[in-house]
């Protein structure tokens, strides 16, 4: 079975936002990390080349495939913000329609920049996607 290659690495976060060449998509990409980080108390980590995480989880799938990944996190892409773990919750939907201007994918939430939607639905999002997925680990 072929491994994931979505894993945690040691790369920089703040290197890895610098680096992103869009001005932006630079700036919103600190925002996010602010935001992420303050919504779920935890440290910021590399997933891969391209994601920002923040906590982690165990998946495993009825094929037996298995492995980590990030519980929510982002990934300041040339064509938007792709926003992963915040379509999970109960309540996620009703943030959908408060949030502005996004569209939703298989598992993403993606917006062109900040300024598009709204703050405060993003973070009552990012809490909720977060505290989701953890409360599904700690299930009996």
């Amino acid at each position: 079975m072929a491994e994931n290659k979505t894993v945690p690495t040691a790369a920089s976060v703040d290197e890895f936002l610098a680096a992103v060449e869009h001005p932006g998509r630079r700036a919103d990409g600190f925002e996010l990390l602010d935001l992420m980080h303050g919504a779920t108390g935890q440290e910021a980590v590399m997933w891969g080349p391209s994601i920002v995480g923040f906590g982690s989880y165990h998946y495993r799938y009825a094929t037996g495939r298995e492995g980590e990944a990030a519980a929510v996190g982002f990934s300041p892409r040339k064509a938007n913000l792709a926003l992963y773990g915040l379509t999970y919750g109960p309540d996620a939907g009703m943030h959908l329609e408060a949030l502005g201007k996004h569209r939703t994918g298989a598992a993403c939430l993606y917006i062109n920049r900040l300024a598009d939607i709204d703050r405060t639905v993003l973070e009552a999002m990012i809490r909720s996607g977060y505290q989701h997925v953890m409360a599904e680990l700690h299930r009996p």
